[in-house]
């Protein structure tokens, strides 16, 4: 296998140029092993949707299946009597939920893009929404590992370190193989209320984000909330009202000013799981395309002053802002989920491609959150560092020596991991 001459390039948002002079494609486990034995700096390479330099190496490997001789096939394994599905890392979102949907089966969620790699969610305890749901990461079952001395090695529940290993920020090793807990199939419908008061917001928090499957508020910090989209699942009643705010009567874009096309169908209208809880279809461009974004983690019993903080930087924050999304997250007992044994509300922020500018607010908005012990999402733009984070988990000293124990040559260690995660404290 010889490397791709072409450079990695960006992300996905353009505001990370990756540093890497080799972009490696393997076609079978083999060929992967000897890019990871013979580097002495590599990571892989996903769908490129993080915002900052988690996956940068020396050496990036793509796993992506683009179903031909030269990637790795995806190999995916339905077992009926265990309820899982067992795949290769490359896949994304939107690859494996059309393979589970000829199979009548489902996930427990999805996050809001289904563009994105189920490995890279995992590693980075991506999630979708819902107060009795837990992130993405929280439905693996098994995690085969490629170690930096060429061992495959696979961890499942009932192992010592499994909860150490699945959020393990691609510092761990290359994650080859992964297994997921699935159900039965099942529909969703999708109805979007408007102009929701902030103060009905503040006041009726817990009843809002509890009243569909999934739930997400979308503001722009002012008087009325501008969106609440609620996913709700066969079985659940839909609601008539919501606290003020009116049903919308076409379908919405999350952003303003932007056609509804490439959302996914509301209304009401019933539709498949894949369908209806991402907000984004497969086959468009999701979100603004070029933009940051940034998100916190806060107690879920903190929420509403987190919001309240928030709010008190509204001014500053709108002519950045193209939209804020609030959303639930159920615990999890994932060492390094941002949800660790707490149930969370995620702040997610999705601002203008401002670089500067976003970095120099995240500093004061960082500030009126650290009262609340929040937790910046491991992908996305955020100025804090190992030594304000590591206190926020539990588990943090275990993680390190984890990383220790399974890759003793530093292969997968970067700059920025060094710097947000495992710079002793």
């Amino acid at each position: 296998m010889q490397p791709d001459d072409r450079r990695p390039g960006t992300n996905w948002a353009g505001n990370h140029l990756y540093r890497a002079t080799r972009l490696h494609r393997p076609a079978n486990l083999d060929e992967l092993r000897d890019v990871v034995t013979g580097a002495s700096a590599v990571h892989v390479l996903g769908s490129r949707h993080s915002f900052n330099g988690i996956a940068d190496a020396e050496d990036l490997v793509s796993l992506e299946v683009l179903h031909t001789e030269e990637a790795l096939p995806p190999g995916v394994a339905v077992d009926r009597a265990a309820g899982t599905v067992s795949f290769g890392a490359g896949l994304k979102y939107g690859e494996l939920v059309g393979l589970l949907q000829d199979e009548e089966l489902a996930l427990h969620n999805l996050a809001s893009l289904p563009h994105i790699s189920v490995a890279g969610a995992v590693a980075t305890a991506t999630h979708g929404s819902g107060v009795g749901n837990g992130n993405l990461a929280t439905a693996v079952a098994a995690v085969e590992l490629l170690t930096s001395d060429g061992e495959l090695r696979t961890f499942s529940r009932d192992d010592a370190d499994f909860e150490g290993v699945v959020v393990g920020l691609g510092a761990l090793g290359v994650v080859t193989r992964l297994t997921l807990d699935v159900q039965p199939a099942f529909q969703v419908r999708q109805r979007v209320f408007e102009r929701l008061p902030f103060e009905a917001l503040c006041e009726h928090f817990d009843e809002i984000v509890s009243a569909a499957y999934s739930v997400s508020v979308f503001t722009h910090w002012e008087d009325d909330v501008e969106q609440v989209w609620l996913k709700i699942r066969d079985g659940e009643p839909e609601p008539d009202e919501l606290f003020g705010a009116t049903p919308a009567t076409v379908d919405r874009h999350v952003i303003r000013g932007l056609d509804a096309t490439p959302c996914t169908p509301q209304l009401g209208r019933p539709g498949p799981w894949s369908d209806r809880l991402p907000h984004f279809r497969m086959g468009f461009t999701p979100s603004a395309g070029e933009e940051l974004q940034s998100e916190w983690m806060v107690p879920r019993d903190r929420a509403v002053e987190a919001l309240q903080a928030v709010r008190s930087l509204s001014d500053r924050i709108r002519p950045l802002l193209l939209v804020c999304e609030i959303r639930t997250v159920a615990a999890d007992r994932l060492w390094m989920s941002m949800n660790h044994e707490r149930d969370s509300v995620g702040l997610h922020f999705t601002w203008v491609r401002d670089q500067e500018a976003v970095e120099e607010l995240l500093r004061d908005l960082e500030a009126a959150l650290a009262p609340f012990g929040a937790r910046p999402h491991w992908g996305k733009v955020f100025t804090a560092d190992a030594s304000a984070i590591a206190p926020l988990y539990p588990r943090h000293a275990d993680f390190v020596g984890l990383v220790e124990r399974l890759d003793p040559r530093g292969v997968f260690r970067n700059e920025w991991l060094e710097r947000r995660v495992l710079a002793s404290v």
